[in-house]
């Protein structure tokens, strides 16, 4: 299962809650985007929303880490939030124009954006509904890193890509690239 990149208009638009009980296709579905998610390398996912895959309903999938279980999230609906931060999905060092040192950066990707990167200030903590894939209820807290990756995979759902939020933020985006060692680089977009 390819993921779909932008400018594809299904990525900005916002997503269709699923009704009880759920489609016979929701299996399938799920484990479509298991799949992608998975093999999802240069970068690795952490997260997945169904409108990356090409269909506009509002489910997302979470692997915070490598040992983690893919999570599911459907309807997802962020209730409250606390303290912004940094988003923290990649740690990268990145060449400062005109400097001879390196700086840490911390910075948000997406798979529909390949080697699009850019600082993105998220809550620390939100507390979030949803229904799991039985059609079960629950709210949770989470905080740090899957806190990142429900409000970034939240935002796809509503039709929102994260440079967006990096422009309303003024903040800045940054293009990755490898250079001749291979290794992963990245440089700052002028807008």
């Amino acid at each position: 299962m390819k993921i779909i990149e932008a400018p594809n208009p299904v990525l900005s638009r916002k997503a269709q809650a699923i009704r009880l009980p759920f489609p016979s296709d929701l299996p399938g579905i799920l484990h479509q985007m298991e799949k992608a998610l998975l093999s999802a390398k240069d970068p690795k996912g952490v997260g997945l929303a169904a409108p990356q895959i090409g269909l506009s309903l509002r489910i997302f999938i979470a692997k915070p880490t490598d040992k983690s279980k893919i999570q599911v999230f459907i309807n997802p609906k962020i209730l409250a939030s606390s303290n912004l931060q940094l988003a923290a999905s990649k740690k990268t060092g990145s060449k400062k124009s005109g400097a001879s040192g390196r700086k840490q950066r911390k910075l948000e990707g997406c798979l529909s954006l390949p080697s699009v990167w850019g600082t993105v200030k998220r809550a620390r903590m939100v507390s979030l509904s949803y229904l799991d894939e039985k059609g079960k209820p629950h709210t949770k807290k989470l905080s740090g890193f899957m806190a990142i990756i429900a409000q970034h995979e939240t935002d796809h759902l509503d039709g929102v890509l994260f440079p967006r939020k990096v422009l309303e933020q003024k903040g800045k985006l940054y293009k990755s690239f490898k250079n001749e060692k291979g290794q992963v680089e990245f440089e700052e977009i002028e807008l």
